[in-house]
């Protein structure tokens, strides 16, 4: 199987997130000697980084409880899609998971200044921001919501890619760009002067192709999986936006843990801040990989000089207006 054929699959399998076959679990008597069998969500195929990160996690829980916590992982959607995932965790029917910022957003408006276009230099200003005060201080809200925060993932740093060569911001002015089902992102691509148009994103390619739509943005892998670059084969590297996922624990887990032993919600967190170490690490090569296969397919990057990027900062400001009452906040993040 190709490369091509291998990225396809995985996200493939992620947009139509469809079960895995195989990755179902057997009853809790097969589980020899564990006090306690938790269950833990994720919709991403098997050999997606946030499942590989997951059953780490779950190695990581095994060996540290010296297997009196048990925890099956069920990857490709099988216990149901993000938003059933969280409505179950918050009355203790799934025990962890791994969910988008965005679907988190829709119970904490809060987390959504950390979805703001530009917000952060590069990766490493994004997570000296959520692996510190700030971080935590966002992890801390989810207990309003019945969820408990355990780490960040790393979803990807997103960019543009049309059909036709854009170098910067005056080549946007009235293009047509699919965006996600988000308000945010149907916002920014108004502020930067492009037209933001929903398309399902199976059918990308296809309007991409006819002539559709002129461009879309997404992640380096999407981008080379989904085979768009064969049709929109320039790529503004603006990495507008870094939004990061959220492990999870059910606040219900976390009381029968310490009911078992009182040291236990302090390592499942210790477990869960190492198997995002492993996510990310996971991610970062994938990434990597990705740039450099397209590159070396022939595709035209265009990455912006800094007189460039301030044009597009200024060009969303009015996003940042509307968050002005977070604005204390906004200023502790970008002088992170």
């Amino acid at each position: 199987m190709t490369r091509r054929q291998m990225l396809t699959a995985l996200f493939g399998a992620a947009v139509l997130a469809l079960p895995v076959a195989g990755c179902g679990h057997q009853p809790v008597q097969d589980e020899p000697g564990a006090e306690l069998i938790l269950r833990y969500a994720e919709n991403q195929p098997e050999d997606y980084p946030t499942t590989q990160a997951a059953l780490a996690f779950a190695d990581l829980v095994a060996q540290r409880t010296d297997g009196r916590v048990k925890v099956l992982v069920y990857s490709g959607g099988e216990l149901g899609a993000e938003q059933s995932v969280i409505q179950q965790m918050q009355f203790g029917g799934i025990d962890f998971s791994r969910v988008s910022l965005s679907q988190l957003a829709e119970y904490e408006p809060a987390l959504s200044v950390l979805q703001l276009p530009y917000l952060y230099t590069d990766a490493d200003q994004m997570w000296r921001v959520l692996d510190g005060t700030i971080g935590d201080e966002f992890l801390s809200t989810l207990e309003s919501l019945e969820l408990t925060g355990l780490s960040w993932f790393d979803a990807g740093v997103r960019s543009i890619y049309t059909r036709q060569k854009v170098t910067g911001l005056a080549d946007l002015q009235g293009l047509t760009i699919r965006v996600q089902e988000s308000d945010m992102m149907s916002e920014m691509i108004t502020d930067l002067g492009a037209k933001p148009v929903k398309v399902v994103y199976s059918k990308v390619y296809a309007a991409l192709h006819n002539g559709e739509i002129d461009g879309a943005e997404n992640n380096w892998p999407s981008y080379e999986a989904m085979g768009h670059y064969e049709v929109a084969p320039y790529f503004l590297k603006d990495e507008h936006t870094r939004v990061p996922e959220v492990q999870l624990a059910s606040p219900a887990v976390m009381e029968k843990l310490a009911a078992l032993d009182e040291r236990y919600p302090e390592i499942i967190r210790l477990c869960a801040r190492e198997s995002a170490k492993v996510e990310r690490r996971l991610w970062a090569q994938q990434e990597a990989e990705s740039e450099s296969d397209l590159r070396a397919a022939g595709i035209e990057v265009t990455e912006l000089d800094e007189e460039e990027k301030a044009r597009f900062r200024a060009a969303v400001q009015p996003m940042y207006d509307r968050f002005a009452q977070q604005g204390e906040l906004i200023a502790r993040i970008r002088q992170a």
